[in-house]
């Protein structure tokens, strides 16, 4: 499930060494395992059992369609929050049956593409949206499946830019509201309503926060189907947490074990609320993004150069913020190491960028085994909001992607040229 591992003092990715795909394909490079890739997959749906329920991948943490490929093999759903990521699911294979289309701003052709292709549902975020949706499923002669996102007003203890369940959030309908929006979709001669969705933040690392949203989603289940609303199915959303903390280890690393999310797994959050979420008795859907696809890729990069002034030491590589944001974004934590381990001495450093950015960094104030120039570095648990949220800025080219499948590696998404920019 794993597969990024030291053999002795080199990192290995399956049955590859790193240094040989940093070689042959330059850095920055984005690198993924597909056996992860397949391991995480199952590792949730063996979680669920017999319980009727629906895994709907997460679009938006990792496009890459040869990803979206393997992920549909598995016969997992699609979760999509745009026209473009609705156009990945169908063409990597996932069932139209199987697709969900979430977000708060769905435009007129992205509804028109959905219904067209007869995707599962679409999640409803507004009273506006439902009556469009509706006006367009009528034009169209079409019958839209919807679930209505209820806004519980419940904190997930995350990030401000990816908590998505209070109320001052844009995201759903407020809990007070919600029986008034079901008995008005109910109207509609066009929806059909299946159900509720929530969806409170994401990275969430605490199992009682799930638990809390479990409940209060399955009480508002009770009190609408006592009002004579029937609802069949329970969107739990997403936002299992991962562990970014020690995720790779060796003697020779230093470690950081005391960390909320050293000794987390997805499936220890999922089996904390899935006896809550039974007890509704609907159909059980959930929309993993991170916790499948997050620790399955690395980013490598090469240091460029060493810089000490009188208060700290830089490493400065030749990755940025342009490829990886997240860092810089959300001041999120990414384990680094080097793919050769020289030494055991540690350093307290900045991992930085080539950018004319402050925040152009990896890593503040951290520890980490003495490199020089000319080093690789791998940063970790990159697979998901890695390449998806890359961008041009200061001219500068996207990576390329390898996938290792055993003892094999390729390309699955060359590296931009020039002309890319032009």
């Amino acid at each position: 499930m794993y597969e990024f591992h030291y053999r002795n003092n080199e990192l290995w990715c399956e049955d590859i060494s790193l240094s040989e795909v940093a070689e042959k394909f330059g850095t920055p490079l984005y690198v993924y395992s597909k056996r992860s890739i397949i391991d995480h997959c199952r590792e949730i749906e063996k979680v669920f059992g017999e319980v009727d329920h629906l895994s709907c991948y997460s679009i938006k943490a990792n496009s890459n369609l040869n990803i979206l490929k393997i992920i549909a093999a598995e016969g997992i759903g699609a979760d999509a929050g745009s026209i473009g990521e609705l156009h990945l699911a169908l063409k990597a294979g996932f069932s139209p049956d199987k697709i969900t289309f979430s977000g708060v701003g769905k435009r007129d052709d992205e509804i028109e593409f959905a219904l067209q292709n007869d995707i599962n549902l679409f999640i409803v975020e507004s009273e506006e949206e439902l009556y469009i949706i509706n006006t367009i499923a009528a034009k169209l002669v079409k019958i839209a499946r919807i679930q209505i996102r209820i806004n519980f007003d419940i904190s997930a203890s995350t990030h401000p830019y990816i908590s998505t369940g209070e109320r001052h959030n844009k995201f759903g309908i407020e809990q007070m509201y919600a029986e008034e929006i079901f008995q008005k979709a109910l109207q509609l001669k066009n929806i059909e309503v299946l159900g509720i969705h929530t969806h409170i933040g994401s990275q969430i690392t605490d199992p009682e926060t799930f638990i809390e949203s479990a409940k209060a989603v399955v009480d508002l289940i009770k009190v609408l189907r006592n009002k004579n609303i029937q609802v069949h199915e329970l969107n739990f959303g997403g936002g299992f947490g991962v562990q970014y903390h020690d995720f790779v280890k060796h003697e020779l690393l230093p470690t950081d074990e005391e960390h909320v999310d050293s000794k987390l797994t997805t499936v220890k959050l999922l089996e904390a609320a899935l006896p809550v979420l039974k007890a509704s008795n609907t159909k059980i859907f959930i929309q993993p993004g991170r916790s499948i696809i997050a620790h399955t890729g690395v980013l490598l990069t090469k240091v460029l150069y060493r810089k000490t002034t009188s208060e700290k030491t830089f490493i400065i590589v030749d990755a940025g913020m342009n490829d990886l944001i997240r860092p810089s974004l959300y001041k999120s934590y990414h384990q680094i190491s080097p793919i050769t381990i020289k030494n055991s001495e540690y350093e307290i450093v900045d991992v930085v960028g080539p950018l004319c950015e402050s925040g152009d960094y990896f890593a503040l104030n951290r520890s980490l085994n003495y490199s020089e120039r000319g080093d690789h570095l791998s940063i970790f648990c990159t697979g998901a909001y890695g390449y998806v949220l890359a961008s041009n800025y200061n001219g500068r080219l996207k990576p390329a992607e390898v996938m290792v499948d055993g003892d094999k590696y390729f390309l699955i998404r060359d590296r931009q040229s020039f002309k890319d920019i032009e």
